[in-house]
């Protein structure tokens, strides 16, 4: 069978709607048929295996929150400074907001790292890059801080993202004041 890249794009995209709404133990190649409104068996014809559509589903987090070549223009003009490096924090946040069932389907896959090691070494080898794409941006854009800086951001903003799209614990304080906060706090 030839390979449908728009429908395994498809397939991927209705698994992180099961991942975020049901958790990872709805996720069953059943349950994606359904949110995608195919045939039963389709998503097993282009992911055979629960592995392969946990791989499928983390390449397809990746393509969906990584930024558009628009966003790195609206960055790139400026002068690197802390302005700069929280404009960049804020656009991150706004792209893990805006798409709220793949960040959430993300989250769902990193507490999954704690019970199947399959998983945990699915999402270290994508997290492990995602973080060093990150160093090597903020050091190509001359943005201030470095490895720890940047590891400290996401530690900062996991915890936003995870206070933003569940229960709040201060729903009244904006996000950019908080983001405001993060870099001002961390790039003395």
């Amino acid at each position: 069978m030839a390979t449908n890249e728009e429908r395994r794009r498809d397939l991927a995209d209705a698994g992180l709607t099961v991942l975020a709404q049901d958790g990872s133990r709805g996720l069953t190649h059943r349950a994606v048929d359904r949110q995608a409104g195919v045939p039963t068996g389709t998503t097993s014809n282009y992911f055979r295996s629960r592995d392969e559509l946990l791989q499928g589903l983390v390449a397809r987090i990746g393509e969906r929150l990584a930024p558009t070549p628009r966003d790195l223009e609206r960055l790139a003009d400026r002068s690197p400074g802390t302005d700069l490096f929280a404009d960049y924090v804020r656009d991150i946040v706004r792209r893990l907001t805006t798409e709220r069932d793949v960040t959430l389907a993300l989250f769902e896959l990193r507490l999954e790292t704690a019970r199947r090691p399959e998983v945990r070494d699915l999402m270290n080898t994508w997290l492990t890059e995602s973080f060093a794409n990150d160093v090597a941006f903020n050091e190509a854009a001359g943005l201030p801080g470095g490895r720890f800086e940047i590891a400290l951001f996401h530690y900062a903003v996991d915890g936003l993202l995870l206070d933003r799209l569940t229960t709040s614990i201060d729903p009244d304080t904006a996000t950019d004041q908080v983001i405001d906060a993060f870099v001002a706090g961390l790039l003395r």
